[in-house]
């Protein structure tokens, strides 16, 4: 259900409401153009990709709307798990392990009970930009697009959200994800904001919620409290209340 059968083409001249101009962008350039190639190429070779609604994450939160962005790696890889957006599976389907640590320490920083579903689709809809570094996926074969282009449409994605003056959450989980953290002070200073202002943003750092490093010091997953930290900024900053229950 959730496999890519569409042109990467016929997506992209689907409205994306605010998004279309940085993604005709990506499209336009040379990333962009190989990316859309290759992956329409492996499902015309009959290769299973995911997921199918590649741009949900930016069909559920509009630009203007993003007040959280959570970077994920690539899409689940098993069939029926992928939805289009970062660490989230659609209902009916078991939470993988990343997810269940994810409603642990939702659990355990705001006392929510775990959710009968695993979709993150309601967190998408009230500013939670759930952000994939790579959209696409072959079945079975983790990263297996990583390299095609994705990630300088997500480098663009954040670039652009992290020079905006509108305070923000980023949620950098893991080295990868952290390692965007210098782009996002970058693109603040590149945009020429008068006076030096210093950067809006709050960037919350922490292991990767994979079983693997969820518990590792230094930066442990379980314990960070990052979804307290967000509501309370977000609410300081004037950009409204966050609701987390799903």
């Amino acid at each position: 259900m959730s496999r890519l059968r569409a042109p990467l083409d016929a997506l992209l001249d689907a409205p994306h409401g605010d998004w279309q101009p940085l993604l005709a962008a990506w499209r336009a350039g040379a990333a962009g153009r190989h990316c859309v190639a290759a992956v329409d190429a492996r499902v015309r070779a009959g290769t299973p990709v995911h997921p199918q609604r590649v741009f949900r994450a930016f069909e559920l939160t509009p630009r203007a709307a993003a007040r959280v962005v959570i970077l994920g790696q690539d899409p689940y890889h098993g069939p029926g798990q992928a939805e289009g957006l970062a660490f989230s599976v659609p209902d009916g389907v078991a939470p993988p392990p990343s997810l269940r640590n994810i409603f642990r320490e939702l659990q355990r920083d705001l006392g929510q009970a775990p959710p009968h579903s695993g979709s993150l689709a309601r967190w998408a809809e009230r500013g939670v930009l759930l952000l994939n570094t790579v959209l696409t996926v072959e079945e079975g074969r983790a990263a297996s697009h990583a390299g095609l282009g994705w990630e300088a449409l997500s480098d663009a994605v954040v670039a652009a959200l992290a020079a905006e003056p509108q305070p923000k959450v980023f949620m950098l989980w893991g080295a990868q994800a952290q390692r965007r953290a210098a782009a996002i002070d970058a693109a603040w200073s590149a945009a020429g904001h008068p006076g030096g202002r210093a950067l809006p943003h709050l960037l919350l750092r922490c292991n990767h919620p994979s079983p693997l490093a969820a518990m590792r010091p230094p930066l442990p997953f379980i314990g960070c409290g990052h979804f307290g930290l967000a509501a309370r900024f977000l609410a300081r900053a004037g950009r409204g209340e966050l609701d987390w229950t799903l």
